[in-house]
């Protein structure tokens, strides 16, 4: 087909390049034409020992190279040279229906040199003169201890003697050929071709680059002819390095084995090659070729121009993997052989070199929109699917979610894959931070193909951004004569943060319990909470007036940080009320409406001593702790009710019999006030910070009839407490008396109650011991807890 075959003659070897794209999913076969034998197929070891190679080149391609001494070439007097190969293709490993196409090759070559030595990939060829000059006097001594082996030597017959380490060894042509060797003659030339590392090789160091060496010679006997021709070949088989930026092939100037007298060594020649391209200017392109007198230096730059970079994948790891393929031909001359020409063609492939690919962040937060580069990569590369927040999408499904993705290819042939994503995103994870703050974050993960074997390669990435769109929420409060009102924004409301009455999550339940109403619109709560409802702080009450205040707390629905307090305060005018404040105190605005009208100031509690602090004609205010006044206790169901009693001190006129005369009506107000059994009644003012201050009681005002009265004075409790001497309880301390005790020391209380109503029980919940009479007093150290 056209453009599946390029040949050319480059110096004396035929090159020859297959189309990788023409036989990408075929197999293919190499038949080397044997003008006598007809087809023979292409092998290893056909290949090394009759001077043909099959490989690669960097891009991929295949590459057949073969020398113009080559086993199967057609030699017509040493200048003009050609073969035929036949490409077999099939569409099965097996090469069954092969298709064949037969191309033949033709080289003109005439400028040889006395000595042309090739180092191939595969194999070293020496090819020489026959006409060459008499030995030199140097080799006299070295070839005066051949002459015995030659006088074995058969007429008419080329013999090999090789010298190597372990001895001499002389061999037919035809015993070579099956070490691997390959001898012959042409017009005018003798040449040997060798494999590396055969048995009669040897390698050592030259400059520092080892050189494997096949020290030989050829002779043929004739009658009255001895021919001895030197055919002695040594090729480099390191001198590679690398760095991170560069990598470097060294071989050596001289060649002792090659060079015997190195006095009459001159250097004539040296050309350097890229893909059997010779280069006349490398500096254009950044290459570096440099000699001395032990050294020639070949420098080539990572990634230039010529060379091919190809993506790879080690132990997990992503990387490149750089290759090109060189050629270096030395020309000297010196003494013994006039002109040599050295070429080597090598084919350098670097190590893997780890390439951390890189998430640049280009995200644009004004635009609500994560743009993240992911690179930067070989052409080799693409990429073949993602997932977003742990959901695989094709690109195709990317694209159709609402996915940006594309390339951006620089000048270097790297690229890089773009991924834009709306913060909007459902597959994109949102997070409050701060106080408002939205934290968005990408969690994306690239399935990419790599080099040409297409391995899937992943590679993870988290991407984050904080953007303030978050408005904090601010409250409106009104009151009317009952109740205070908060109305609430709704937006965010259990999605960012909630409402908290003190510790407590201000839920339905709560609204309920508390006695609150809650309504809302298409944008706010609107809380409606009685003046005497759970929960109202009493800032400031005095007679006939009430300060009250309520407040919500706005705070973080994960990490309940109280982000700010809304709060409504209001001044009330009340006639009567009646407030159980968390401390115990308990203020009483009384209306006392008798007719004729009594002298509010003449009114009392239970302890006389108690008046009003505050009155009119009509009403009296209170202001009382429950520990005072004879205010008594008493446990209903969950509750403590505390209960004590306003009244009113009648005057009496003397009359001239029994009964006594009085103008005052009979009159008494009760006052109780409910705390739950389970909250503890804080003695003093209560703390600043209103979310951490005990629950108020809720209080009532019952008026009763002076036999009503007696009675409930009656029910009230009667409770004694004493200390006893020892366990008999025979022996009593006097109250109010300092007692000394160990701390190991028990003590024996006792705790008696007088009442005997049948539905009176006593429990003992607390008991402790303060360091004062003040039982509030710290420190406290606890005797029994809750019971």
């Amino acid at each position: 087909p056209p453009g599946f075959v390029e040949s050319t003659c480059r110096s004396r070897i035929f090159w020859m390049k297959l189309n990788k794209h023409l036989l990408q999913g075929k197999f293919f076969q190499l038949e080397i034409n044997d003008p006598y034998a007809g087809p023979i197929l292409l092998d290893e070891r056909l290949a090394s020992r009759c001077g043909y190679v099959l490989s690669e080149d960097v891009w991929g391609n295949p590459v057949f190279r073969a020398s113009v001494l080559g086993c199967h070439v057609t030699n017509e007097a040493d200048k003009l040279f050609s073969l035929t190969v036949n490409i077999k293709v099939s569409s099965f490993s097996s090469m069954r229906a092969a298709v064949t196409y037969t191309y033949p090759m033709y080289c003109s070559y005439s400028s040889w040199a006395s000595r042309e030595i090739v180092c191939e990939e595969n194999y070293m060829e020496v090819s020489v003169k026959t006409d060459v000059p008499a030995v030199s006097n140097d080799y006299t001594v070295a070839w005066m201890s051949a002459l015995p082996e030659t006088q074995n030597v058969a007429y008419q017959l080329w013999q090999l003697m090789f010298v190597s380490p372990s001895g001499r060894k002389r061999i037919t042509v035809s015993d070579a050929g099956k070490l691997g060797y390959s001898f012959n003659n042409t017009l005018s030339r003798v040449y040997l071709r060798a494999p590396y590392h055969s048995n009669e090789s040897d390698v050592s160091p030259v400059s520092g680059v080892n050189m494997n060496m096949v020290t030989s010679t050829s002779m043929y006997r004739q009658r009255w002819l001895l021919l001895l021709i030197d055919t002695t070949v040594s090729c480099p088989v390191d001198g590679t390095s690398f760095t991170d930026t560069a990598l470097t092939w060294t071989v050596p100037s001289v060649i002792p084995t090659l060079v015997v007298q190195e006095s009459t060594f001159l250097s004539k020649t040296i050309l350097m090659g890229v893909d059997g391209q010779i280069i006349v200017n490398p500096e254009e392109k950044n290459y570096l070729l440099e000699h001395n007198e032990t050294h020639i230096r070949i420098t080539i730059p990572i990634g230039a121009e010529g060379g091919q970079l190809k993506s790879s994948i080690s132990g997990g790891v992503y990387g490149v993997i750089y290759s090109i393929d060189l050629f270096l031909e030395h020309t000297w001359t010196d003494a013994d052989w006039q002109t040599t020409k050295y070429t080597v063609i090598r084919s350098i492939t670097t190590p893997f070199m780890p390439q951390i690919p890189t998430i640049t962040n280009n995200t644009l937060p004004e635009e609500r929109l994560f743009n993240i580069a992911f690179g930067r990569f070989l052409p080799d590369v693409s990429l073949v699917a993602i997932a977003i927040g742990n959901v695989p999408f094709t690109l195709r499904e990317a694209q159709h979610h609402g996915f940006k993705i594309y390339e951006t290819p620089f000048s270097n042939r790297m690229k890089e894959f773009i991924l834009e994503v709306s913060f909007d995103d459902p597959y994109i994870l949102k997070e409050y931070v701060n106080r408002n703050e939205t934290k968005y974050t990408l969690l994306v993960n690239y399935t990419i193909s790599v080099g040409p074997e297409m391995t899937l390669w992943y590679h993870s990435a988290k991407v984050e951004c904080v953007i303030a769109d978050i408005e904090l929420p601010e409250a409106a409060g009104y009151c009317d004569e009952e109740n205070l009102y908060l109305a609430i924004p709704t937006f965010g409301l259990h999605q960012y943060w909630n409402l908290y009455l003190g510790n407590k999550l201000l839920n339905r339940h709560v609204v309920l319990t508390n006695g609150y109403l809650a309504a809302t619109n298409s944008t706010h709560l609107i809380l409606q909470i009685p003046l005497f409802a759970t929960g109202v702080i009493y800032e400031d009450v005095s007679f006939q007036k009430i300060k009250a205040r309520f407040d919500v707390a706005l705070r973080k629905v994960r990490t309940m940080e109280t982000l700010q307090m809304f709060s409504v305060s209001c001044n009330f005018n009340s006639s009567a009320f009646i407030i159980c404040h968390p401390d115990g105190t308990i203020m009483v605005s009384a209306q006392m409406k008798t007719v004729p009208a009594i002298d509010m100031s003449k009114t009392k509690l239970r302890d006389s001593s108690c008046k009003p602090r505050e009155y009119n004609e009509g009403h009296a205010f209170f202001k009382f702790h429950v520990t005072t006044c004879g205010t008594s206790a008493r446990l209903e169901g969950e509750h403590i009710v505390y209960e004590n009693e306003i009244s009113y001190e009648k005057e009496t006129l003397p009359g001239q019999s029994v009964p006594t005369i009085t103008r005052d009506p009979d009159y008494r107000l009760t006052v109780l006030c409910y705390y739950r059994a389970k909250e503890t009644i804080v003695l003093g003012a209560f703390a600043s910070d209103p979310s951490t201050s005990p629950p108020f009681g809720s209080g009532t005002m019952v008026a009763r009839s002076n036999t009503a009265a007696y009675r409930r004075i009656r029910q009230a409790l009667n409770v004694v407490s004493r200390v006893s001497k020892d366990d008999s309880f025979a022996e009593f301390y006097e109250p109010n008396v300092a007692i000394l005790k160990r701390p190991v020391e028990p003590v024996f209380l006792e705790v008696e109650m007088k009442d005997e109503s049948p539905d009176a029980e006593l429990y003992l919940e607390n008991c402790w011991v303060t360091g004062s009479l003040d039982f509030n007093n710290t420190p406290r150290w606890n005797i029994t807890v809750d019971g």
